[in-house]
């Protein structure tokens, strides 16, 4: 027998290995808890998510002072798979001060009172408004 079909033997002999697999650790998250936020907020951020998916916040532009549509876009483009419903759940979590942000300087600067924005309709009608007021000019 040549050294080469001796070694081929000895590797032949099976060895037995016994293969463990470690059990999983399955941890559960605890389920997110949402802050309240007032209905006039919820509905704001409703209209803005809308205005943002037909790409029109240029008015909403004149109210953010302090970049606070940059945060709120973020989180919406990051997140655009959620249902409308949960979006608006999740994105007032999170960027819900960003929304009083804009709320607050649209009160400053157009004087309504947002408690009375109770409607879907009241924030486009707004905006509507806000849209016939720019000047058009070519110069």
């Amino acid at each position: 027998m040549t050294e080469k079909e001796k070694n081929t033997k000895d590797n032949e002999e099976t060895i037995d290995l016994e293969v463990v697999v470690p059990q999983a650790n399955w941890k559960t998250m605890p389920q997110e808890e949402f802050t309240s936020q007032p209905d006039y907020l919820q509905i704001f951020a409703d209209f803005y998510i809308a205005q943002f998916n037909e790409r029109d916040l240029e008015i909403m532009d004149a109210y953010d002072t302090d970049a606070n549509m940059v945060d709120i876009n973020h989180y919406i483009i990051d997140n655009i798979n959620f249902s409308r419903r949960e979006l608006v759940k999740h994105v007032l979590q999170y960027h819900g001060q960003n929304f009083q942000n804009l709320v607050d300087e649209i009160v400053k600067q157009d004087n309504i009172a947002p408690t009375e924005m109770t409607t879907y309709q009241d924030w486009e009608n707004w905006y509507e408004d806000r849209r016939s007021h720019i000047t058009n000019s070519l110069s």
